[in-house]
């Protein structure tokens, strides 16, 4: 059993076969976000997502028995970090971030290792994870 599933979504782990299912919701849950800061440029998205694309770390968040969204968290020697948390946009606005970053903190306070994250500058994703406890330590661009 998932221990999510209470919550309201469960985590499927994902495959190397995932990636362009994953590379499209990343594109959608990002678009608006990059269009506003005149950055959106697929081709350089992909490159990123794909630079840190880990499967074994990767967890497909599925709410009803549908996909919407992943999320990318990778334990390091000294941090968890959280590289990706995508929503599609259909599902946004309705909590499930929210509960996937309480999920976030769980697996990293189960290793008593700090959360790492970095967020793209001018992004409306700084709100939404300064709102659930993270502090600024810097910007990335």
């Amino acid at each position: 059993m998932n221990p999510t599933a209470a919550t309201g979504f469960v985590l499927e782990v994902a495959s190397a076969d995932d990636f362009e299912a994953l590379h499209a919701l990343h594109l959608r849950a990002m678009r608006e976000s990059l269009e506003h800061l005149g950055r959106y440029d697929p081709r350089h998205a992909r490159e990123r997502l794909a630079a840190g694309f880990a499967p074994e770390h990767t967890h497909h968040i599925v709410v009803d028995g549908r996909r919407v969204g992943f999320v990318v968290l990778k334990p390091l020697s000294h941090v968890m970090r959280l590289d990706h948390l995508c929503i599609d946009p259909a599902a946004q606005r309705r909590g499930i971030g929210s509960q996937v970053m309480g999920w976030v903190f769980a697996q990293a306070d189960a290793v008593q290792f700090p959360l790492e994250l970095c967020a793209l500058r001018g992004s409306k994703a700084n709100h939404f994870y300064l709102r659930h406890g993270c502090v600024k330590t810097g910007e990335g661009t």
